[in-house]
């Protein structure tokens, strides 16, 4: 007779204990346990460590999983949640099984070690067949569905509460969600604004509803939005510093002349100055064509600006022209800061517009949260949890499927908030859905090679580059010195049949299997494998803060980020006075409804882990454990030097 030890570590969060019958069973290369139940009349509670001794007649062998079950007792079960449990063999070996699951009823899990391997190094044949079983019931459970013609596709689950209890993670993150609408609202206290139709009497009325809910940022914001110099920087540091490029030739369809902008030049040319490398443009074509939707019965308007902006000797961003329609024509006038007050200030609102779309659904939607759901996807159908390169996504991918149904549902459907209140809703917003994954590229989620390719290696006071190239590179470095441990040589990347898979589906389901976006649809090589990685880590993390975290710090002074706009553009100049402005900017029901939308978004959730937080043990080996503290030691230094920098700023200020 032998003994093994088994201590089980329920789960630290709400609801984690249960009062069920835990069941388990070894199984090792020689034999396997019978069932036994480990809490016969006691059950385990939220955050408990509890050990339990299990006899074998006779050794199992090295060991290969545990099952877990659950059983009614006395009649009733409820799930548990369970962090990991630990085996103590009779050779005084501890095993790690990571699990951090919800475990449901009259389910059976079967947890493998801690120890990662690729599967032709997972060479015994029980563990061959758990692999195999593993993907084939994780491709049976987590379908590809087709969400909508020419964008990626997402998994096949109508609710977040239809989830697999594998992947229900969160409570608090699907109560915070669910409630956060109208809490939102109340927060801001603007409830009884919500379905105001009138227009603004002034834009200095706005002040009203956001005084209560004002930081350094919004109060900066509500005082230099209408400033060019603000309206530049945006383009660099602002939500979506992704619009922005070096322009050396103007496009043929902006006829931007040299006597319209010579006196910003300071004795150069236009041409010279391109040349230079000083003159940047900002090009929404993506809109061109697109319908504005209907808001509160009323039409709205989309444009589809060109911008062009001078970058001046003192490093300031400073627009130079706007022309708010694709095609040149006497209806389309572009405009210049020499224009009225009102004239400039219209046109730079319509750019603002359409940077509330092309960032929404283009950078924020598509780039981070639909590409985030397929790595996803594509994770839990070709990667066991044994794989190095699951082990190595599974803490930036958590609360994806839950957070993404939960936006289709809420957000962009039908009846979403989207739909109902931007004027990029309805039609347009499939449409541009589509034109956004048709234009997606490798290099431009690659940041290094999208800094290159805008031609932005050397543009000042550019801190999103310079911020986030070093957080690139402590993500590459973190990724390289961990996937190198485990693939020795190409020809390991090359042997990796699972790996194979996830890469095929990924291109397939998520882009299309569109050659022409430069995404690799196999890997030859551990240095394509690595670049891939850190793509996808640095995208479901550092890329998505960035777009997504100051929404309501940039957005909540309405006119600087509108929702929509009720006024077609103009066709001429000199017609448009301070009415017209307020005429065009949406009604108090949209300008609040939409500013509880970008605190939604912006408000981290009760369980948010910021990056390189990886509170669950997934490794017991030294080399991923010290690879995981050197991740974080780089993180922190990051965050020191940005803080250090910032407050400096701050300080000039």
């Amino acid at each position: 007779m032998v003994s093994y030890t088994v201590t089980a570590h329920t789960g630290n969060r709400l609801l984690s204990g249960t009062t069920s019958r835990v069941c388990i069973q070894l199984r090792g290369t020689d034999a396997e346990s019978d069932e036994e139940s480990l809490n016969r009349f006691q059950g385990f509670w939220q955050g408990s460590v509890r050990k339990f001794r299990v006899c074998c007649k006779e050794s199992v062998g090295e060991l290969i999983s545990i099952k877990l079950c659950l059983k009614p007792f006395m009649g009733y079960y409820n799930e548990w949640f369970c962090d990991k449990i630990s085996v103590r063999t009779p050779e005084g070996d501890d095993i790690l099984f990571p699990c951090y699951r919800w475990v449901g009823c009259d389910e059976n899990i079967v947890l493998r070690p801690a120890k990662a391997s690729l599967t032709f190094q997972d060479t015994h044949p029980i563990a061959q067949r758990q692999r195999m079983r593993h993907l084939q019931e994780h491709r049976e459970t987590f379908r590809w569905r087709v969400y909508a013609e020419g964008m990626p596709q997402c998994v096949d689950f109508d609710t977040s509460l239809a989830l697999p209890a594998e992947v229900q993670f969160s409570f608090t993150k699907a109560t915070d969600f669910f409630t956060s609408a109208g809490k939102q609202l109340s927060a801001l206290k603007l409830t009884g604004l919500a379905d105001c139709r009138r227009s603004w009497e002034s834009i200095n009325q706005l002040d009203v509803i956001i005084c209560e809910n004002k930081n350094p940022t919004i109060g900066y914001v509500e005082d230099h939005w209408d400033e060019d110099e603000f309206f530049g920087y945006q383009f660099l540091n602002g939500l979506n510093p992704m619009v922005i490029k070096r322009c050396l030739k103007l496009p043929e369809n902006f006829p931007v002349t040299e006597e319209m902008v010579k006196h910003y030049m300071r004795g150069c040319t236009l041409e010279q100055e391109m040349k230079k490398g000083n003159i940047f443009l900002c090009d929404y074509k993506m809109l061109d064509g697109l319908v504005g939707n209907v808001v509160a019965g009323r039409q709205q308007y989309l444009t589809a600006p060109l911008v062009l902006l001078y970058c001046n000797p003192q490093g300031l961003m400073l627009p130079i022209a706007i022309q708010l329609k694709q095609k040149p024509g006497q209806d389309n006038p572009i405009f210049l800061p020499s224009d009225s007050k009102s004239d400039w200030q219209l046109a730079k609102l319509f750019v603002r517009n359409a940077e509330f779309g092309v960032h929404e659904v283009d950078f924020h939607l598509l780039r981070t949260h639909l590409l985030a759901e397929v790595f996803t996807v594509a994770t839990l159908r070709n990667l066991p949890s044994p794989h190095p390169l699951f082990k190595l996504l599974c803490p930036h991918i958590r609360y994806t499927l839950q957070i993404n149904i939960l936006a289709r549902n809420q957000l962009i459907s039908e009846d979403g908030v989207i739909n109902i209140y931007a004027g990029v809703g309805g039609e347009s917003l499939q449409k541009l859905l589509r034109r956004a994954t048709t234009a997606l590229t490798y290099r431009s989620l690659c940041l290094p090679d999208d800094i290159s390719e805008r031609g932005l290696e050397n543009v000042p006071n550019y801190y999103y580059r310079d911020d986030g190239i070093k957080l690139w590179n402590i993500i590459n470095k973190s990724v390289e010195r961990f996937l190198t441990h485990y693939y020795e040589c190409d020809a390991n990347v090359q042997a990796d049949t699972e790996l194979h898979s996830w890469i095929s589906d990924i291109f397939t389901h998520g882009f299309l299997a569109r050659e022409s976006s430069g995404v690799p649809s196999s890997f030859q090589t551990v240095a394509e494998l690595i670049k891939f990685v850190t793509m996808a880590i640095f995208t479901v993390s550092g890329q998505h803060a960035s777009v997504n975290n100051g929404q309501f710090d940039y957005g909540g002074w309405m006119p600087n980020f509108p929702f929509a706009l009720r006024k077609a553009p103009p066709k001429e100049k000199g017609q448009t006075t301070e009415a017209t402005i307020l005429e065009t900017l949406p009604d108090v029901g949209t300008t609040v409804n939409g500013m509880a939308f970008l605190r939604l978004l912006s408000t981290k959730s009760q369980d948010h882990y910021p990056l390189g937080c990886i509170p669950e043990d997934m490794y017991d080996a030294a080399v991923p454990c010290n690879l995981i503290e050197d991740f974080q030691k780089d993180l922190k230094e990051l965050s020191a030097l940005i803080e250090e920098r910032n407050k400096k700023k701050r300080q000039v200020a």
